[in-house]
């Protein structure tokens, strides 16, 4: 679970209407109007996107009034669907993949089970995207394919395209590499009995 305590204010008088704050909102919490941003303070996660990015300091953060709790519980939707797809995108279902909250696979499988089809729906539910905002769109994006969802690429700098992974590594690179001191199989074996492992309960 992430616990918000921050909150984006948008100073309108220094507000120039650029928009940079809009297209860097992981959670689209931020929206232009009249040339001004105005901040919807139910989806705000308090990540600092914007106030770090805003030109002419426009942006501060605040102290919420009262703290917004963001998660999805994983008991309440189908386990084996939550395997299945944490499975099929190559994550345990244990496995961190956000470590700016901390955020689980099985969480975001079971955000999605619970109808977040887009990455920004998904960190809405979960906080997870709502740290460094780098790093995390990967797993996300790797979760959806794997429940059979692909979402259009929104017109900001929120996220970007899926990057290659071991398992996506064609054999002619494999062959060519592995002589060069790539160990793309001993590499993929390691992955996916990470992916395949099981934490004893009890």
């Amino acid at each position: 679970m992430k616990t918000v305590t921050w909150l984006a204010e948008i100073n309108e008088e220094k507000c120039i209407g650029c928009g940079t704050c809009e297209k860097v909102c992981p959670v689209y919490a931020i929206k232009m109007k009249e040339r001004k941003a105005i901040v919807d303070v139910n989806l705000c996660t308090g990540c600092a996107n914007c106030n770090q990015r805003c030109p002419v300091y426009a942006i501060e953060l605040i102290k919420r009034d009262q703290p917004l709790k963001l998660k999805v519980d994983v008991s309440s939707v189908d386990a084996v669907k939550v395997d299945e797809i944490c499975k099929k995108a190559k994550f345990n279902p244990q496995q961190i993949i956000c470590y700016c909250t901390e955020t689980r696979a099985d969480e975001v499988a079971a955000a999605i089970l619970k109808g977040a089809d887009t990455p920004e729906k998904i960190s809405q539910m979960t906080g997870i995207r709502t740290g460094c905002g780098v790093e995390c769109i990967q797993p996300i994006l790797r979760l959806l394919d794997a429940a059979g969802i692909v979402p259009e690429k929104p017109k900001g700098w929120q996220w970007y395209g899926k990057t290659p992974t071991v398992w996506d590594i064609p054999a002619d690179v494999r062959e060519k590499y592995n002589k060069s001191g790539f160990y793309f199989e001993e590499d993929q074996k390691l992955l996916d009995e990470i992916s395949e492992t099981r934490v004893k309960k009890g």
